[in-house]
């Protein structure tokens, strides 16, 4: 099984920031306790702020895949429905 490295962009609503900083970091401490989650790290960019980032690298697209169905993924989402400011964009990367 070959290691995954997955960059998420979530563009927040500037009236949102608040509320949904908190829903995500929740977020990165249930995400952190999952089988297969080698590293899961959220920050908030400097060029677009608002614009919440996670670095994740997985054991595979198993384990990414089973993330993506977890009761923690479902609360995020939920705790963002209205709050976004665009699509949330996920983005499995490839060596270069």
């Amino acid at each position: 099984m070959s290691e995954l490295h997955v960059v998420a962009t979530i563009p927040v609503k500037p009236e949102a920031v608040d509320d949904l900083r908190a829903a995500l970091h929740d977020l990165v401490a249930a995400t952190r306790e999952e089988q297969g989650c080698l590293s899961y790290d959220l920050y908030e960019s400097a060029a677009a702020p608002g614009t919440f980032v996670t670095v994740e690298r997985w054991t595979g697209q198993d384990a990414l895949d089973g993330h993506m169905q977890t009761p923690h993924i479902a609360a995020a989402l939920a705790a963002a429905e209205g709050k976004l400011s665009g699509e949330i964009a996920i983005h499995p990367l490839l060596p270069a």
